[in-house]
């Protein structure tokens, strides 16, 4: 029987526990699975990490995944993919706003690639509200972060805000 390889891709500026929880359903869907950080965010946004850092924040906390690895890719997604000679490209979809872009960017996908699939996968609903973007501007204003990240990211985050640091002196 063949391997079973899926991409998931995204920014994951940074990864949340949405992002593990989907990461774990297609690790038990298919035999391998390549988390795919994209160096470039799309939409003109730039990361708060770079991609290395945003590999290292990821690769800690596939621990209990032993068929899933992680690496970085620039240019377009379907060439990645059959670079790597997947077989799916994985999704998540948190709420129905989700599903407009996800949509259009499979279609766009399958126009690029026929061979390549693409499936959406629903994280645990206690996540549908949890998105990289909210983490960061509730960390950017010095809330806890705890219960969305794991806590290597939570500490990466405190860093990148200088939250949680030894306060500066004092401007009279």
């Amino acid at each position: 029987m063949p391997t079973r390889h899926c991409i998931y891709p995204g920014t994951f500026d940074p990864i949340t526990y949405g992002h593990v929880d989907v990461l774990s359903r297609a690790a038990r869907l298919f035999d391998r699975v390549t988390v795919a950080v994209a160096v470039t965010a799309g939409g003109g946004k730039s990361p708060l990490f770079s991609a290395e850092e945003r590999v290292a924040m990821i690769t800690p906390n596939l621990t209990d995944l032993p068929n899933v690895t992680v690496t970085t890719f620039t240019g377009l997604l379907v060439e990645f993919c059959m670079a790597q000679k997947a077989d799916a490209i994985i999704r998540g979809l948190r709420v129905l706003s989700d599903f407009e872009f996800e949509f259009n960017m499979a279609l766009m996908n399958r126009h690029l690639e026929p061979r390549m699939e693409t499936l959406f996968v629903m994280p645990n609903e206690e996540f549908s509200y949890t998105s990289s973007t909210l983490v960061k501007q509730v960390a950017r204003f010095g809330g806890d972060v705890a219960r969305f990240v794991p806590p290597n990211v939570a500490e990466a985050l405190r860093r990148a805000y200088g939250v949680g640091a030894a306060p500066g002196p004092k401007v009279s």
